[in-house]
């Protein structure tokens, strides 16, 4: 088995072409919920305004699966998570080696020309979806931060990464009732109020609550808990999604 790297600090010192698949990398979009608001995960530089998607190399020995199950864990802290593979993105003007010049030059490294690095490279992209209130969001070596950032009010990202973002929320929305995977951006139980608001957030719609909700319960997917607690007047009922 390949032995494991970080490829944070050491940049200058790591022989990338031992450890890792030449011009291949993933890209993962981290989804989360909160607060009726579509979230998701985004990495910033060391010493730069530069924020991207958390991302990382395939080890010789690895899927691009694998790979973006590591990165998952890495920056959440989650391992049983929904993931899904949307698109490849191999654009000969996505990688731009100024860039990771100026990323490097901002660490006081000096690449050379043909640094692992600076080559072009095509993403694998994968989208993964987790409840906001259980992921621990931690940087890695090369990047002073780790946080969410509302869909809606993001920061200027490298590269192409706003079109893989664009990208994965399509998909998001088309499996959304083809594959039913918004059930794991909520908590483990929730009223189908929260559910409603999570299915209005993606899909930029409304619905009626009593037609959605017989449409919900006509699924045969969930299965009532409780009534929750500490709710003034009639409580709403909680309910689980029955994974099987």
């Amino acid at each position: 088995m390949t032995e494991k790297v970080t490829a944070g600090l050491n940049w200058d010192s790591i022989d990338f072409d031992k450890h890792f698949l030449p011009g291949l990398s993933v890209d993962t979009v981290i989804f989360g919920f909160h607060d009726n608001g579509l979230m998701v995960l985004l990495l910033r530089y060391k010493g730069t305004d530069a924020y991207a998607l958390p991302g990382g190399f395939i080890y010789h020995d690895e899927s691009g699966e694998d790979a973006a199950k590591r990165v998952l864990q890495e920056r959440t802290g989650l391992s049983d998570i929904f993931l899904e593979q949307f698109q490849t993105f191999s654009d000969t003007g996505r990688s731009d080696p100024h860039f990771f010049k100026d990323i490097m030059a901002a660490r006081g490294l000096k690449p050379a020309e043909n640094h692992f690095l600076l080559r072009r490279f095509v993403s694998i992209g994968y989208y993964a979806l987790v409840d906001y209130a259980k992921a621990v969001p931690t940087s890695d070596d090369a990047a002073d931060e780790c946080t969410w950032h509302d869909l809606n009010n993001l920061p200027h990202l490298i590269q192409d990464h706003s079109r893989i973002i664009e990208t994965a929320l399509i998909t998001l929305r088309e499996d959304l009732n083809k594959k039913l995977v918004g059930f794991n951006l909520l908590p483990d139980t929730f009223t189908i109020s929260e559910l409603q608001a999570l299915y209005e957030t993606v899909l930029e719609k409304k619905f009626l609550r009593t037609s959605f909700q017989r449409t919900m319960l006509s699924l045969g997917v969930l299965e009532m808990v409780s009534k929750k607690t500490g709710v003034a007047h009639k409580s709403p009922y909680l309910y689980r999604f029955v994974k099987d």
